[in-house]
C-alpha cells in the first residue's frame, strides 16, 4: 500500500461521519433478470423485439410493436442453493421462495392514420430486484482477527478509555461504535492499565482460532411503470417510460471468531476504592499449562428502505420484417433512503490466571449498540442497451442484446443533495461498468406452441485490484462503518460473473396464451469478514481477512397467463 493509500485510510477511519458506504450504495443497485415467462425464457434478449410486458422495464420502444390490447400475470417459484467454500470445508444453505413477478396492462389505440396507425400506453407492477439469500459456515483456521483491526484504528486515532466507556459513548463521544462496542464487549482491552493503546485478541505468533459465519438477506426492488409508445410507417417503433420504484433491503449478518491461547480481559481492582479499578490483558503465552481461551459473535441487522424514480427512452427500427434493431436509454434511479441497525456483541473468556472476580466479569456476556438511523440519497448506474433480432422463415426467432450498467458512476449523498465526495471517490476505486450479454431463440413448433431458450452473462461489478490484488501494494480499505461510524457490521460480499441458462414453452389458443419458464442462475462472489488492511501502527504490516467462496445455484419456475384482445 502506498503512502497516498495509506493518508486515505487514516483519514476514512475518523472522517466516516455524515455518508454513506459504497458497498451499502451496490447493494442497493442490484438487478436481476425477471419478467413475464416468455422473456426470461429467451434471456431477457427483447431490446429488439418487443411485443411482452417485460419491455415497459427494459426497452419502452417494445410498447409500439403492439396491435391489440395486452394484460397478464406472471407467477415466479423460486427454489435457491447456496454454497460457501473454504480450502475443503464446505457448508450449503437453501430455502424457497414464491412470489409474484409482474402484472400489467397495454392498450392499444387504432389513430387510423398510415404515418402512425397505433399509439400504445401501459402500465405494470415489476419485481425487477429479490435480495432474498441464505448463505454461511466455516472459515476455518484464520490468523488474524477482526478485533486487531479495531484495536489499531482505535489506538491510531487516539480514543482515550473514557471515550469508549463514558456513560453512554454512543452518543456522547466521537468514537466509532465498533471501537465503542468491542471495549464494552473486551474484544479490545488497554495494553497497560489506563493506557489509550489497544490490543486485540489475536496474539501473532501464539493465538490458533477459527472463524464461522451466517448472513441473512430479505427484500426487493419493485417497479411501477407508466409508459407511451407508438409505430411510425411501421418501421419505426418508439417508447419512453417513468418508473416509480421502492426498495426494502434487510440483512441479519453473524460473524464469530474462536481462540485458544490468546489476549484475554485483564481487570485490577483499585486497593483504594473496591468498586474501582482498571482494564488490561493477559498476553496469550502458548508455553503456559493451561491456555487462555476465548471466543465473542458479533450479530449486526441492517434495514435500507425508500423510493425513487426514473425514466426510460427507447426505439426499435424494422427496416425489412426479417430484421430488427433495438435501441434503450436509462437514466440512473434516484433514491431518497432511510437506513436504521444495530449490533450485539456475546463474548466469553477464561484463563488460569483469573481470580474469582474476573471469572465473574468476563466468563460470560453480552452487550449492545444503541440504535442508528439516518437518511441519504443515492444515484444509481445509468443503462444502455442495444439489440439485434432475426425473424426466419415467420417460424423462428433469433435475438442478442448487448448492455452495460456504469456501476463505477453510482453517486451517494445527504439528505439536502450534496455529494459525498469521499465516498464515491470509493465508489469509482470499488465498482466498474458491468457488460452483460443476452441470447434468445424462439421456434414455433405449430401454430398454438411454441419452445425457447436462452442465455446471459453478466461480467463482475468488482475492480480487479479489489476481488484479486496482486500484491500487497495492491491492497484496499473498505470503509463499512456508514453515516457517524454508527454502522458495525465489518463484512462485505463481492460479486463475481452471474450466468443464467433458461428455457421454456408457449402456447396459444384465439385470446388466451400461457408461457412456462425455467431458469437456473449460477453467480459466484466472494465473502469477506473484514477488509483487507495496512496497521497503521505498524505501517508496511498487512493483514489479509479470513474470506469464503459463495456460489449461488438457484432455479426459477415462471409461469405467465394472459390475455390479448
Amino acid at each position: 500500500m502506498n503512502k497516498q493509500q495509506l493518508l486515505a485510510l487514516a483519514l476514512s477511519l475518523p472522517a466516516c461521519a455524515f455518508a454513506q458506504t459504497a458497498v451499502d450504495a451496490y447493494s442497493a443497485s442490484q438487478l436481476d433478470l425477471r419478467g413475464s415467462a416468455r422473456f426470461m425464457s429467451m434471456g431477457g434478449a427483447f431490446t429488439a423485439l418487443g411485443g411482452d410486458i417485460s419491455t415497459l422495464n427494459q426497452n419502452p420502444g417494445g410498447i409500439g410493436v403492439y396491435r391489440s390490447s395486452d394484460i397478464s400475470l406472471t407467477l415466479d417459484l423460486e427454489p435457491q442453493s447456496t454454497k460457501s467454500t473454504v480450502g475443503t470445508l464446505t457448508d450449503k444453505n437453501s430455502q424457497t421462495k414464491f412470489g409474484v413477478n409482474n402484472f400489467g396492462y397495454i392498450g392499444t389505440v387504432n389513430t387510423g392514420n398510415e404515418t402512425m396507425p397505433f399509439f400504445n400506453w401501459g402500465v405494470s407492477y415489476s419485481k425487477i430486484a429479490s435480495f432474498d439469500r441464505r448463505y454461511g459456515g466455516r472459515l476455518g483456521q484464520i490468523g488474524t482477527s477482526y478485533t486487531n483491526m479495531v484495536a489499531d484504528y482505535t489506538t491510531y486515532d487516539g480514543y482515550t478509555q473514557g471515550d469508549l466507556i463514558n456513560d453512554n459513548p454512543y452518543f456522547d463521544s466521537s468514537a466509532p461504535w465498533s471501537s465503542i462496542l468491542m471495549f464494552d464487549g473486551f474484544g479490545i482491552n488497554p495494553t497497560a492499565p489506563g493506557a489509550n493503546s489497544y490490543a486485540g485478541l489475536f496474539n501473532y505468533g501464539n493465538t490458533t482460532g477459527e472463524g464461522w459465519y451466517n448472513i441473512e438477506e430479505k427484500g426487493h426492488v419493485d417497479e411501477y411503470s407508466l409508459n407511451f409508445g407508438g409505430n411510425v410507417m411501421n418501421i419505426l417503433y418508439w417508447g419512453i417510460g417513468f418508473g416509480i420504484t421502492d426498495i426494502d433491503f434487510k440483512q441479519y449478518a453473524y460473524y464469530g471468531e474462536s481462540f485458544t491461547d490468546l489476549n484475554v480481559p485483564r481487570f485490577i481492582p483499585d486497593a483504594v476504592n473496591p468498586d474501582g479499578g482498571s482494564y488490561g490483558y493477559y498476553p496469550g503465552n502458548a508455553d503456559q499449562a493451561e491456555p487462555n481461551t476465548g471466543d465473542y459473535g458479533l450479530t449486526n441487522y441492517k434495514h435500507i428502505w425508500g423510493s425513487g424514480f426514473n425514466f426510460k427512452a427507447g426505439v426499435i427500427i424494422k427496416p425489412v420484417n426479417e430484421f430488427r434493431l433495438g435501441l434503450a436509454v436509462h437514466t440512473p434511479t434516484y433514491y431518497n433512503l432511510s437506513y436504521e441497525g444495530n449490533a450485539t456483541m456475546a463474548f466469553g473468556y477464561d484463563s488460569p490466571l483469573y481470580n474469582q472476580n474476573e471469572v465473574n466479569k468476563f466468563n460470560n456476556g453480552q452487550t449492545s449498540t444503541e440504535w442508528s438511523d439516518f437518511d441519504w440519497k443515492l444515484q444509481t448506474p445509468w443503462r444502455f442497451m442495444v439489440g439485434a433480432a432475426g425473424v426466419l422463415g415467420g417460424k423462428a426467432i433469433i435475438s442478442a442484446d448487448y448492455e452495460y450498467r456504469a456501476y463505477g458512476d453510482m453517486k451517494v449523498k445527504d439528505w439536502n443533495g450534496y455529494n459525498y465526495d469521499a465516498y464515491n471517490n470509493d465508489v469509482k476505486t470499488f465498482y466498474k461498468g458491468v457488460n452483460i450479454l443476452r441470447l434468445g431463440a424462439e421456434y414455433r413448433v405449430t401454430p398454438a406452441f411454441s419452445i425457447r431458450a436462452g442465455y446471459s452473462y453478466e461480467s463482475s461489478p468488482v475492480q480487479k485490484q479489489l476481488l484479486d490484488p496482486s500484491n500487497d501494494s495492491e491492497v484496499l480499505y473498505v470503509p463499512t462503518s456508514g453515516a457517524d461510524d454508527t454502522e458495525t457490521q465489518p463484512s462485505f460480499t463481492l460479486d463475481r460473473t452471474t450466468n443464467y441458462i433458461t428455457c421454456g414453452i408457449g402456447y396459444r389458443y384465439k385470446y388466451f396464451y400461457a408461457d412456462l419458464a425455467y431458469v437456473y442462475r449460477h453467480r459466484e462472489s466472494d465473502y469477506q469478514a473484514f477488509t483487507n488492511y495496512e496497521e497503521l501502527m505498524n505501517p508496511g504490516t498487512i493483514v489479509y481477512a479470513p474470506k469464503a467462496k459463495v456460489t449461488d445455484s438457484n432455479s426459477q419456475i415462471v409461469l405467465t397467463l394472459g390475455v390479448r384482445f
